[in-house]
């Protein structure tokens, strides 16, 4: 079983209401059972909502209470990211998932870069809080961008 972002799916659950759909995630929707999975929906955040970066560091750090997730009118959600990361991780268990294309740059979902906190669409290396917790349990975490990676692996 692979996780997937809601967003990815053409589901309406980001930030501003909309979806990333990503055409070959779809595909491989067709080819293959996904499990989509929204953390901040999990979390019962409203849709549409204010963006939200990580302030501190990243989604590592969110989970070790070092730094914290703010939307863009400064309301602290950490709390709510890492219950949805939490619930996101219960459905990937209860699926046997132990592999995951999830939101690139997403304070949730991202793999490799976040938004730096400040935003103004600077990035920074990191995690999202959701990916960060997938990786410390053994999830593999792939973004919509190495979709080709993820084909090698299955």
């Amino acid at each position: 079983m692979i996780m997937v972002s809601s967003c990815l799916l053409g589901f309406d659950c980001k930030y501003n209401g909309e979806n990333n759909e990503n055409e070959q995630v779809l595909q491989l929707f067709e080819r293959m059972q996904l499990i989509p999975v929204c953390p901040e929906s999990l979390a019962e955040l409203p849709t549409p909502r204010p963006p939200a970066e990580i302030q501190g560091g990243d989604g590592s750090d969110v989970l070790a209470g070092e730094a914290k997730v703010v939307d863009k009118q400064n309301r602290d959600l950490t709390s709510e990211f890492i219950e949805g990361a939490y619930q996101a991780l219960q459905q990937a268990r209860a699926n046997g998932a132990n592999l995951a294309i999830l939101k690139a740059r997403s304070p949730s979902c991202a793999n490799k870069q976040i938004y730096a906190g400040k935003f103004n669409g600077e990035l920074k290396e990191g995690l999202g809080v959701t990916a960060a917790l997938f990786e410390k349990n053994g999830i593999q975490v792939y973004s919509e961008e190495e979709i080709n990676e993820v084909l090698k692996k299955i």
